[in-house]
């Protein structure tokens, strides 16, 4: 096999060969297809993650074929198309496990952080935390579900259903995400970078009520906000743009210093909310809003080999949609 490794906090992937990795007990090795690029794997190649387990292959949105099985897995097959999503473990023993919150495990493994991910042709995955996928769709078009959809649905959900929403980063999971909240009949008012009329354009294109650059107001006082863009200075602006008692939900899992801010912003019972990883849960009750919403993801395919002119461009604001890697 070969794989884009990360050595060191800040350094290029290296593309590297490896043996083929043999599933241990419980686990599957999957034959990678696609993975798609997320932020994520920028905040764990340049090291802003605590406890990162050099070398370590990012990547986890990851579509592929099982290729062996490790002993006692019974609920996939050899061939079978699976994804292979950010959360890769939990304990099952801890209170938030026991307690049905095993996106709050205190023993977890991540895919592409703290166990090596899809940035691959091949990786080995807990069984238990692959979702079958089918055969509907290209490998490409699903890929960014695997985290840009799952995470974006999670968000939707904390969101509320509040009719008039407002996304700030319209990128991977903007862009799925408002499809689906448009299927469910709510109004989407899309916040970018200043003067990315690409990515305006683009939200416009998928029914967006409004498009414009973070700074503005948008038309109407919002219901909720969610933030997709790793970027603090955005939360006293969404706070500013939802009317009283709506909600504004943090994302990412990373995120520049919020400013301060005056208590009036947050005051008449507006909330401010985070979203930490995903439960299986999620998957399984994406996947049918997904199917249900024909949601169409807009991507830009690149060889695995060029993952770090990929990350660059991702920095840079220069993808619109996603990107995604295939070997």
């Amino acid at each position: 096999m070969h794989a884009m490794v990360l050595q060191t906090p800040g350094a290029p992937l290296r593309f590297e060969p490896r043996e083929d990795p043999v599933p241990g007990p419980g686990e599957v090795r999957v034959k990678v297809g696609a993975c798609g690029v997320c932020r994520t794997d920028l905040h764990v190649v340049d090291g802003e993650l605590p406890d990162i387990a050099y070398p370590i292959v990012p990547g986890h949105e990851v579509v592929g074929r099982v290729e062996a099985l490790g002993a006692g897995v019974t609920s996939l097959k050899i061939g079978e198309r699976v994804g292979v999503p950010w959360l890769g473990h939990t304990c099952g023993d801890c209170l938030y496990c026991r307690s049905g919150r095993e996106n709050l495990c205190d023993r977890p493994r991540f895919t592409g952080y703290t166990c090596d991910g899809g940035f691959a042709t091949h990786l080995v995955a807990d069984a238990r935390y692959c979702f079958p996928l089918g055969e509907a769709d290209d490998d490409v078009a699903v890929a960014p579900l695997l985290c840009a959809g799952l995470i974006g649905w999670r968000s939707l959900v904390m969101a509320g259903d509040g009719e008039h929403l407002g996304i700030f980063g319209f990128g991977a999971a903007g862009h799925i995400i408002a499809q689906v909240a448009r299927r469910q009949g709510r109004s989407v008012y899309a916040f970018t970078r200043a003067g990315d009329v690409v990515a305006q354009r683009l939200a416009l294109s998928l029914g967006a009520a409004w498009a414009g650059g973070s700074e503005e107001q948008p038309p109407v006082p919002l219901d909720a906000a969610i933030i997709y863009a790793p970027v603090g200075s955005l939360v006293p602006l969404a706070l500013q743009a939802v009317r009283k008692g709506g909600r504004v939900v943090c994302a990412g899992i990373h995120m520049s210093d919020i400013p301060s801010f005056p208590y009036r912003m947050l005051w008449e019972e507006r909330r401010l909310l985070s979203v930490a990883n995903l439960t299986r849960g999620d998957g399984i009750e994406f996947f049918k809003v997904a199917a249900q919403a024909g949601i169409k993801t807009h991507t830009s395919v690149f060889p695995l080999q060029e993952a770090n002119e990929v990350l660059s461009k991702l920095r840079a604001g220069q993808i619109t949609g996603a990107a995604v890697l295939q070997p």
